[in-house]
């Protein structure tokens, strides 16, 4: 059995790796690959009856990991320059518009159907606005760099803002002036705790010279990252600034206290952890993308109901998404 998992999941991550090679040919991303090979595997083991372990657990750990990695990925690559700020603030603003107006529209919609709390449908139908960088920013890989920048930054701050968004609507029994306070309050903690981590993990990259130095820089980052969701604040906050911190050292060196770092010798450190976060990224987005193919069944997406609603949704995204990009002068 043990052989068998084994051959199994190597023959996967192969055909993952393939996947991703022919992704820049195809147009085909390998994400979708990933998730029907994932069902053909279900579809397998049901036939064959082979039993395997509950997966239900391991998927939230892999999701987690592979947004911290693929976050980290994409922002490594991301130029700090004067003039990439309208870039930067258009990012911003098309993330923020359409996450905020429809989720308000469809929490009125819902409130309309019968169900009465407004405050609890939109908590509900938050997620579903949020354009997840898990998924976008693998797939413009190999598109011009400014899309791939243009992607990086609308989708990590699709994500930012959704769990800020989300939090502040659930965590709050009442959004008066003593919530926005504590919102407020929230941010510039993460914001602090984002810049104090990233120089002291950069200080560490710099400076340890043990052989081994990125995996427990690596588990550092995922740590920090953690106690800080359990603190209800933005921690995706930490993993952006942590990446743009070390993509943009020379863009840094103007600032005196960045001699410091010696931002010479952590050049090399940083090209070599790029190397390390990518290939781990690869890893761990195709593990979890196999597996949540695996889990999802098919009578939940065949299901007339919720397909209708799907469809409603997609359809709306992609509405208020193109008329943002036409005010915006980015479609």
């Amino acid at each position: 059995m043990t052989s068998t998992i084994i051959i199994s999941l190597c023959i996967l991550v192969l055909i993952a790796y393939l996947f991703d090679l022919s992704s820049s040919k195809t147009k085909i991303p390998s994400v979708i690959l990933l998730l029907v090979s994932g069902g053909l595997v279900r579809f397998l083991t049901d036939w064959l009856g082979i039993q395997l372990p509950d997966l239900d657990v391991l998927l939230p750990v892999l999701g987690t990991v592979g947004l911290i990695l693929i976050v980290m990925e994409g922002s490594l690559e991301l130029q700090l320059h004067r003039s990439r700020l309208p870039m930067i603030f258009k990012s911003f603003m098309i993330a923020f518009i359409p996450l905020l107006v429809l989720s308000c529209l469809a929490a009125w919609g819902l409130q309309y159907l019968g169900y009465p709390h407004y405050k609890t449908n939109l908590g509900n139908v938050i997620p579903l606005f949020v354009i997840s960088s898990a998924i976008a920013i693998p797939s413009v890989r190999y598109n011009s760099r400014p899309t791939r920048e243009f992607v990086v930054y609308e989708t990590s701050l699709s994500d930012i803002l959704g769990v800020i968004f989300f939090n502040f609507i659930v965590l709050n029994e009442v959004i008066d002036q003593r919530a926005f306070f504590t919102f407020f309050m929230q941010l510039g903690l993460e914001t602090l705790i984002a810049f104090i981590a990233t120089l002291f993990l950069a200080f560490l990259l710099g400076k340890i010279e043990h052989h081994i130095k990125f995996v427990p820089i690596i588990f550092l980052i995922i740590l920090i990252y953690a106690v800080s969701k359990e603190f209800h604040l933005p921690a995706l906050l930490f993993i952006l600034i942590f990446g743009l911190f070390l993509g943009n050292l020379d863009e840094l060196r103007n600032f005196q206290w960045i001699a410091k770092f010696h931002p010479e010798n952590l050049d090399r450190e940083v090209i070599r952890f790029k190397e390390i976060t990518t290939e781990a990224t690869f890893l761990i987005r195709s593990l979890f993308f196999l597996v949540f193919g695996f889990l999802i069944r098919p009578q939940d997406i065949i299901n007339q109901q919720s397909a209708i609603w799907a469809a409603c949704i997609v359809a709306a995204v992609y509405l208020v998404r193109i008329i943002i990009l036409k005010l915006f002068r980015m479609g």
